[in-house]
């Protein structure tokens, strides 16, 4: 089983990343799939979730309205587009594959930058 992150980078205050995460080893449209970030100092945070729907998706408060989480099964992969984009966004963005029967996988992770 492997999540493999990437787009992560520095960014200036406004700007836009997408980030992208690809899986394999398990079947990936039977999982939900998540985004977490961590910033130095601070507990993990929940980001972003999409169902094996792609219409069922939420957001952390701290980023309604300028990120967007998706799916596309056929290249088993997640993305998180961050547009408006805040030094507070500054972390390490984790990629995660959930299903009902408890199964749990983590990518390795990706750091994000926002500053001038």
């Amino acid at each position: 089983v492997q999540l493999v992150e990437s787009g992560g980078g520095l960014v200036q205050p406004g700007g836009s990343l997408r980030l992208s995460c690809v899986a394999s080893g398990f079947t990936f449209s039977r999982y939900n799939m998540r985004w977490h970030r961590q910033a130095p100092g601070k507990e993990r945070e929940l980001v972003a979730a999409i169902g094996i729907f792609s219409s069922n998706t939420n957001y952390g408060d701290s980023v309604k309205g300028r990120f967007t989480i998706s799916r596309d099964n056929s290249k088993n992969t997640v993305y998180l587009q961050m547009n408006s984009l805040k030094p507070e966004d500054t972390a390490v963005y984790y990629c995660n594959a959930v299903d009902f029967l408890g199964h749990d996988y983590w990518g390795q992770g990706t750091q994000v930058t926002v500053s001038s």
